[in-house]
């Protein structure tokens, strides 16, 4: 699925316009930087795959059902042996022993720096190699499920190599040099790809242990994935970010694709889509979701437009972003997609007039693009009224309790159109018009 950077902005994916965590640093439990790097990016290209997503989520249940013969994975040392293979080490080719013999001791003898530098890596490769034979040895992790059973799979083949498999299976300390310095050229001249792709295949599993953890420290449940028509149905649906957060259902689907969202501001409008997104976005990475229950068929497009600015060097004024915004959607239908989009309060660039001329026809139009869904939250009422009696549009609001002084709001979800109009009274309440009635001849 394809999300562009407006909407890993929008959803605060690698970014924070506040500066807070975000998705990935909530996601990034890894133990390796190579680890961190592999999460991300996954993180920027999640399935749109039936097949894929369940393959993940096979893994991911799998070791949560393994996490103890997990902790066996040599990641400690992954750093040190990427340094090793990496760095700017003088490498001995000579094979006839004589020749080999004579570059030891004149290593040894003028490069006093180059000589320890490989003793070091070399003994830091076999323990990445010991390391890994103990950890896919453990009879838990026999018969592995989903996409890491190939991983295991190729790992064993690796270690299986013949001169890996002369790699020994005891500490080096007070080896001779020469043993030192063969294993050297095993591990970076015969076998360096070798040992690069078991430091790869070490980072991939790193990354699906952050993944699982994350899914198991927050009590996320593994949405039912299946092929069909695009729709998302879900119960218990919250933001992963909101603290003691109201829970909202969800139910889209090709009878209902577009559901149009009013109601005042901060009653939770934002933070419904938000939560829809995110979790979305969560089961299409093949992670568990924030939700008691969600079930969906994969989408290839996500866009959000929830944060729009003008751009002055640009020469875009704030409507003509969001007319961009549109447009961005509109062209990937135009490619035949299956599309999820998501338009907070779009048009509040231009007058009340066209802006509900604007939405009205949008909306119509989205109605009845076949294999997508919509969420369209807006403050303009009147288009309730206006827009057509089509079953493809379903309805859904939220509202804010009034009396007792002040606004209360309980973040549900209900059925229909809002009709409060609480601008006034929000101003009034903040005590904005007592400021500016204040007779400031008489202080």
């Amino acid at each position: 699925m394809v999300l562009e950077d407006h909407t890993l902005h929008d959803l605060e994916i690698f970014t924070s316009a506040s500066g807070g965590e975000t998705v990935f640093e909530f996601c990034d439990q890894t133990k390796t930087a190579g680890g961190s790097k592999r999460l991300r990016q996954r993180m920027e290209q999640p399935w749109a795959d039936v097949k894929r997503i369940r393959a993940t989520q096979d893994s991911l249940s799998f070791i949560t059902a393994q996490r103890q013969a997990f902790t066996k994975l040599p990641s400690y040392i992954t750093r040190l042996v990427d340094h090793y293979e990496q760095d700017v080490l003088i490498l001995l080719t000579q094979l006839s022993p004589v020749g080999f013999g004579i570059d030891i001791v004149s290593l040894w003898a003028n490069s006093d720096n180059h000589y320890h530098g490989v003793v070091r890596g070399v003994q830091h490769a076999c323990n990445l190699i010991r390391g890994l034979r103990d950890f896919v040895g453990q009879a838990a992790l026999s018969a592995p499920k989903g996409e890491i059973a190939p991983l295991f799979e190729e790992m064993r083949a690796l270690l299986a190599r013949p001169r890996i498999c002369d790699v020994p299976n005891r500490e080096l300390k007070g080896a001779r040099p020469w043993k030192l310095f063969r294993l050297d050229q095993v591990f970076r001249l015969h076998e360096k790809t070798t040992v690069m792709r078991l430091l790869q295949l070490v980072y991939e599993m790193d990354a699906l242990v952050a993944m699982a953890d994350t899914t198991e420290a927050h009590g996320f449940n593994f949405p039912t994935v299946i092929d069909g028509p695009l729709h998302v149905t879900a119960d218990g649906l919250v933001h992963p970010f909101v603290e003691e957060p109201v829970a909202n259902s969800v139910d889209l689907d090709q009878q209902h694709r577009l559901l149009f969202l009013t109601g005042p501001n901060m009653a939770g409008k934002t933070t419904y889509l938000r939560a829809f997104a995110t979790a979305l976005y969560m089961g299409h990475l093949g992670m568990g979701v924030p939700a008691t229950r969600f079930d969906f068929s994969p989408a290839e497009r996500l866009f959000t437009s929830f944060t729009l600015s003008d751009d002055l060097r640009m020469g875009i004024s704030y409507f003509r972003a969001e007319a961009l915004r549109v447009k961005a959607v509109a062209e990937a239908l135009s490619k035949g997609y299956r599309v999820v989009a998501l338009m907070d309060e779009p048009f509040k660039g231009t007058n009340v007039k066209d802006a509900l001329d604007a939405s009205l026809a949008i909306l119509e139009r989205f109605a009845v693009r076949q294999d997508c869904l919509f969420m369209f939250s807006s403050h303009l009422i009147e288009l309730g009224d206006q827009l057509s009696d089509t079953s493809q549009i379903s309805r859904g609001y939220f509202e804010a309790e009034e009396g007792q002084g002040r606004l209360r709001f309980d973040y549900q979800l209900r059925p229909g159109v809002s009709s409060q109009r609480l601008g006034v009274r929000v101003l009034r309440e903040e005590g904005i018009f007592d400021l500016l009635d204040r007779d400031t001849d008489a202080e």
